[in-house]
């Protein structure tokens, strides 16, 4: 198997063109080539597909072999592997996801796909849509928050937001601070939430910038989470701790962030970056 090693500022995938080659199984080599020590080292496995209604199609596998709707930072990356590798010279292209068809603008330098501005389309706020179960949970302080009960802890207080797969939103005054990996695999596969779910804490820096860190779903610790940000970018708003246009600043870079109000739409734009192809035995 032919691949090529991705990220987007830090959020890494292993991506194989399924235009020329197939996996026989994505799910047992998403867990081979995702493991840091014995395997290539990714967040997860993208395939490029073919697509009777966009120019290309994602499907992607989180670490754990469990299938994704969606990821921001991946989907910028097989937009520039596509454009740079010949699959399709449109700009701006369409790229069909677990969650719809999306529309990717392209900056390029020198013929080659720097940084990407994907429209994500309108966020599902609707808790049995995201999906949320609101029987387990109790109404929070600020505007659109839930408390999350934790067994044996302090309930924990969330925004919740769907950009085509989920995410809870949790403000702390420190960032850094928060014990991610204790708190995250708990949150995650929390009874209130049937499908799982993506987490980020959240410290607002000042209204247009915000430092948050994340527990993926699937994946674990990632140093970056693009429709993460989208999800922070819009929960900012509906609690008013931040503005429409936000920069999120993560462990692996920076996200720029618009949730416009003439069309409901989350914008992100964010850099793309080809690391190195290989073979892989055994796929």
């Amino acid at each position: 198997m032919r691949f090529t090693k991705m990220h987007g500022i830090g959020n890494d995938y292993v991506y194989v063109n399924g235009f020329d080659q197939s996996v026989a199984d994505p799910v047992r080599t998403a867990i081979a080539v995702s493991d840091r020590h014995f395997g290539i080292g990714a967040d997860g496995l993208i395939l490029i597909l073919p697509s009777d209604k966009a120019d290309v199609r994602m499907r992607m596998f989180n670490a754990d072999g469990s299938e994704a709707e969606m990821c921001g930072n991946g989907v910028r990356c097989l937009a520039k592997y596509a454009f740079d590798h010949g699959i399709t010279k449109n700009n701006p292209m369409r790229v069909e996801t677990g969650s719809g068809v999306l529309s990717l603008v392209l900056e390029t330098v020198g013929g080659k796909v720097r940084t990407v501005t994907v429209d994500m389309g309108e966020p599902i706020l609707s808790l049995p849509e995201i999906p949320v179960n609101p029987e387990s949970l109790s109404r929070g302080a600020l505007k659109h928050s839930y408390a999350i009960p934790i067994k044996g802890g302090s309930a924990v207080e969330a925004t919740f937001v769907s950009m085509g797969n989920p995410h809870a939103i949790i403000y702390v005054t420190d960032a850094r601070a928060v014990e991610l990996e204790r708190i995250g695999p708990i949150l995650e596969r929390h009874a209130a939430f049937p499908r799982r779910m993506n987490v980020h804490f959240v410290e607002v820096v000042q209204r247009d910038q915000v430092i948050m860190r994340t527990w993926e779903r699937g994946s674990g610790i990632t140093l970056a989470c693009g429709t993460g940000a989208c999800a922070v970018c819009v929960a900012g708003v509906r609690t008013g701790k931040s503005e429409r246009t936000l920069r999120a600043r993560l462990p692996g870079g920076d996200l720029q962030l618009e949730w416009r109000k003439q069309d409901n739409h989350v914008l992100m734009a964010g850099p793309a970056t080809e690391v190195f192809t290989g073979d892989w035995p055994d796929a």
